[in-house]
């Protein structure tokens, strides 16, 4: 264990860990690297036996106050051997004092207790084939259309912290279509759609109301024929629930939404999709 060497990560060894987790199932897509470098680019650790990736892990700063962990992944061979507290421990200590999130594999949620996070909700992954609507969208237009400050000030209520890195480069990343209504000269919605591993995702999908959200949700679906999609769903919106579940998609994957600490109040009922289980 002591031969361990923990250091961050080259924005180009991201992909290390994208593709673990692609092994894992959690389906990324194929630009995240990309995004994620965006966000903290200190934020991403890896550990190291002898110059061979032994084990990865995220925590990304985002302001002062909040923090987001994922890609948590020891290599298969290497388990059970401590490294993965270690580069665990590394994580943690990057956050300083942060409120730090993560969303976790429902089994191994008593083990981030152990570690001081608190469950919050469950998020649910659904997924399915879905047909794309020939109408177009009324009032509905690009998301790149729509200032980034706008944009910003509306995912203030439904993400803990500021994230304008990031957004930047998820709104505008090749591949990635965003889609947004405004309704009396204000945001009532927006999402982007992206190409992954398998099939497309949807996230973030956010908005006033669910009608709002299917309007959205209609017009990211035109925009790429439709296909095979992913929805990660809150569980506690149930609007949310009840959108995807009427789209036909079924539950194939569930997280384990925790926190060590109290997060400013969020709108929950805003989100009908998560931008990604990995960043928040």
């Amino acid at each position: 264990m002591n031969g361990l060497r923990i250091r961050p990560m080259r924005p180009d060894e991201i992909s290390i860990a994208v593709n673990w987790a692609a092994a894992e199932g959690w389906n990324p897509g194929f630009a995240d690297d990309a995004c994620f470098a965006a966000a903290d680019p200190e934020g991403f650790l890896i550990g190291e036996l002898e110059g061979a990736p032994a084990a990865t892990v995220s925590c990304v700063n985002y302001g002062a106050s909040f923090a987001f962990l994922g890609f948590y992944i020891v290599r298969e061979d290497l388990r059970g051997r401590g490294y993965g507290l270690r580069i665990w421990n590394a994580a943690i200590a990057h956050a300083g004092p942060r409120v730090i999130g993560l969303d976790g594999v429902v089994a191994q949620q008593q083990n981030y207790g152990m570690s001081g996070f608190k469950l919050a909700y469950a998020n649910v992954r659904y997924g399915g084939a879905v047909a794309g609507p020939d109408a177009p969208q009324a009032g509905v237009i690009a998301l790149t259309e729509v200032p980034l400050a706008t944009v910003e000030a509306y995912d203030a209520t439904v993400f803990p912290a500021p994230r304008t890195a990031f957004l930047r480069a998820w709104i505008g990343s090749p591949g990635h279509v965003g889609r947004a209504l405004v309704r009396d000269g204000g945001l009532a919605g927006w999402g982007v759609i992206r190409p992954c591993r398998k099939g497309r995702k949807i996230g973030p999908l956010v908005a006033d109301d669910r009608a709002t959200a299917e309007v959205v949700l209609s017009a990211l679906l035109a925009s790429v024929g439709g296909g095979e999609i992913f929805l990660d769903v809150p569980s506690l919106n149930r609007d949310a629930v009840a959108l995807a579940q009427d789209l036909g998609l079924v539950p194939v994957f569930e997280t384990a939404r925790m926190y060590t600490g109290a997060i400013p109040p969020l709108r929950l009922e805003r989100v009908f999709g998560i931008t990604t289980f990995e960043l928040g």
